[in-house]
Parts: C-alpha cells; structure tokens; sequence
C-alpha cells in the first residue's frame, strides 16, 4: 500500500520520552557509493540510507555492471547494508557513439552530478537523464570542468540531458578549475573520482557553508578504505533535525536522537544551535541565519518552525535553494503565509515574524523537505494537511512511520487520510 495523496497530522498528546533513531546521511552515502565502487575489492557499507536517491545510485551502479548486494539493516528500517565490489577504477560497462550507455538519475542531485564525473573514467559513451526538474538543475560548471581535462561533453545550456564521452580525457591526472557558486556537488563529484584519476581539482567561489560540504568529501576521502573493508555511515542530520524541531515544539516530549554524529562533518547538524531560541533568552533581536555558513539544508526545517518564535528571524544567502528539489523560496513563503504566517521575502532573503498559525493544506511541490518541514509544524499547529506526502520517499521513506510510531521509538501522532478522517497504520505510511 502506499501514502493517500492528502494526508492530515494530528498532534500528539503524549508526554513520555522519546528516543528516535535516524536513517544513515545521504550526503554520505551516495559519496560512500562511489568511493566503493572506486576501491580495489568489496566494501560494506553499513547503515547506508535506502531511499530513492540512493537507490537510483545503486541502480546506475548496476547499470554499469557492478556487483552491489543490498541487505537489510536490523536496527533501522530505513537503512540498509550495501556492498559493493570495487574494481579500483576501472568502469565495467559502456556505450558507443551510436549506442551509448543510458543511466538515469530521476530528481537525484548527488548521484547525478557524481555519476557525471565517474562516469569520465570509463572507455564508452554515456547519455544521462532524469525527470523534468533535473534537466532544469544547473550543471555547467561541471561540465566545463570535465572539458578542461579533455572529456568531451553534449548538453544544451549546461543542462541535462547529457552525452559523456570517457574517451580521449585525462585518466592519468590533470588539471581543473571548479566553480560552486551553483552547487558545492560539482567540486565533490571531481574530488571522489579524483582518487583514481588523479585530477587536480582546484575549487573557485568558495564559501563557508559550501566548504562545509567540501570539506565533507575531503574527510570522507582521507577515512574511507581503498582496498576493501567496512565503512559505517552516521545519521543524517537533516533528517534528524524534524525530529530535533518536534523536540523543541513539545518539549514535554522529552525528545532525544539516537547515535547523534561525534563528528561535525554534517553543517545540518547545527540545527541544535538555532533551536536554543525556544528555550527563551535575552530580548535581543536574533542574529541573521545564513544558509552558507549556519545550516546548510536545514535552515528549511528552521524556517518552517519560526513563526512560533516570540521575536522576528531573519534568514539570507537563500539563492541556492531556488535551483534545488523545488524553488524552495517561494515554496517556503506561499506555503507558510497560507498557515498565516507573516513573511516578508527581499531577494534572497525570508524574513519571518512572530505568528498566530492555523492549518491549511499545504502543496509539497514534490519536494521532500517541504513536506517534512510541514509535517513537523503540524505536530504542533493543528489542521496542518499534506499534497502528495509520498515525496519523502527521496530521502526518509519511513518518516510518517516515525510520527506515528508510539513512544519510545516514535512521537505518537495520529497520520490520517484527509479524505476518509481514517488513520493510517502499518504500511500504509510508508511511502513507496
């Protein structure tokens, strides 16, 4: 069974502590992916998310004639224990001139741009593409990277659909230049293909929050085996911070994620910063929060929740969110002033204040983090009701699951068919 198109949260009425697990990061995982398809000899990869946009990359792993086993994760149903058996660089699979070899990427921004670098390194021809709005999805600096080393690459306005010719390109080194201004993705996606083709890749407009996810890739890099072995992945912070929000509106929850990362790779996982602000404090006015250097993708779930806030807060360096899933932007601002939020938007900017909320049926824009954004506002703002909540299957196909779950492993609320008044149990909030 799958999720209804509309569904409604009910808010939880419980008060016993909560202690969530988390599916693995998909940031890491997609990069862990590749790395072992890279390596000489098979890694595990322990638990790795299982959503669509990882397994669209074992899909094209696949497709290009690798071996990966996908095995059930005991401590986490939306994980998975994936192997893989690298064969050190070398590309098994390829197209021709006349036939090239398709991979398809759905709405998947790692695994396309990373497949698109790896993708170089074999001896064939390769068309990429994916749905509508990944042919939207800007990837011309990548593409005029890979050309500087001598790849040769047909797509119209930098965009997919894509033809990738790994003949003729600089396997054994070079260099290039890399702009992230549109996307950090494009630096990692030459930097894990750069451990087999020694590529020298030079990363230009650097930023801070886009060299938290750089540097994401370069640790990743530094501790994940070249020969073979076992890799664990954490959990994904943006995944957790819904859960961390939900924490912060239903304090008598008593809210903790399980397995919270030691390490600081994730900038989403400084959501636990930005959520002090409703534990009261000074009257001060809130410091800006910025998508570069404080949030990263969280700063969506941020946004979502600060209109219950005492004071105003200020987002800005929003832009890249425009380019993403959705134009996120104007999905966040039509979306939360139809709960009555008031949001005042000055080019990339979302200035959001104080607010009295109600329910309203909110559009998803297929748009995970939309939905999972609101489906958190409505564990505390009644009525709060959900177009097409099956987008979440991209990145945490059992989060409905978790809102429902009872404590202590869930928040104990109630998912509905909005159409029926009918709660959903079992399966049936899974999204598929």
């Amino acid at each position: 069974m799958a999720l209804p198109d509309l569904i409604e949260i009910v808010p939880p009425r419980m008060s016993a502590p909560v202690l969530v697990t988390i599916p693995g990061s998909k940031s890491i995982t997609n990069r862990a992916l590749v790395l072992a398809a890279l390596a000489d000899g098979r890694t595990t990869l322990r638990g790795a998310l299982w959503s669509e946009d990882t397994e669209i990359m074992v899909e094209a792993l696949r497709v290009l004639g690798f071996e990966v086993g996908v095995e059930p994760d005991p401590a986490e149903a939306g994980n998975r224990s994936l192997s893989v058996n690298g064969l050190g660089g070398r590309i098994p699979n390829a197209g021709s001139v006349l036939h090239p070899l398709d991979i398809h990427v759905g709405n998947a921004g790692t695994a396309t741009r990373f497949l698109i670098a790896m993708l170089c390194l074999g001896d064939g021809v390769y068309r990429v593409s994916g749905t509508p709005r990944m042919h939207e999805r800007p990837q011309g600096a990548l593409f005029e990277a890979l050309r500087e080393l001598g790849y040769r690459i047909e797509a119209k306005d930098g965009r997919l659909p894509a033809v990738l010719d790994g003949e003729g390109g600089s396997k054994g080194g070079g260099a290039c230049t890399v702009s992230i201004e549109e996307s950090s993705q494009f630096a990692s996606a030459l930097l894990l293909s750069s451990r087999v083709s020694g590529w020298q890749v030079t990363v230009a407009g650097e930023d801070a929050e886009e060299s938290a996810y750089v540097a994401m890739t370069l640790k990743l890099l530094e501790a994940f085996p070249r020969r073979g072995g076992e890799y664990q992945i954490e959990p994904d912070c943006s995944s957790a911070g819904y859960f961390l929000a939900a924490g912060a509106l239903l304090p008598e929850t008593r809210l903790a994620v399980a397995a919270w990362p030691e390490s600081d790779w994730q900038i989403d996982g400084r959501i636990v910063d930005f959520l002090q602000r409703f534990k009261g404090g000074p009257d001060d006015a809130y410091p800006d929060v910025s998508r570069m250097h404080d949030l990263g993708d969280a700063i969506m779930t941020a946004i979502i929740v600060a209109p219950l806030l005492p004071r105003p807060s200020r987002f800005v360096d929003l832009g890249r969110l425009r380019v993403q899933e959705s134009e996120r932007v104007y999905a966040l601002r039509t979306e939360l002033t139809k709960c009555g939020a008031r949001v005042v938007e000055t080019g990339d900017t979302l200035e959001i204040y104080p607010s009295d909320l109600h329910g309203a049926e909110i559009e998803t824009y297929d748009d995970h983090r939309i939905a999972m954004g609101f489906a958190t506002l409505g564990l505390k703002v009644p009525g709060i009701r959900l177009r097409d909540p099956g987008c979440v299957r991209k990145s945490f196909p059992n989060f409905f699951a978790k809102l429902a779950a009872p404590a202590p492993g869930g928040l104990g609320a109630a998912v509905l068919d909005a159409k029926t008044r009918r709660p959903l149990t079992g399966d049936e909030l899974l999204a598929n």
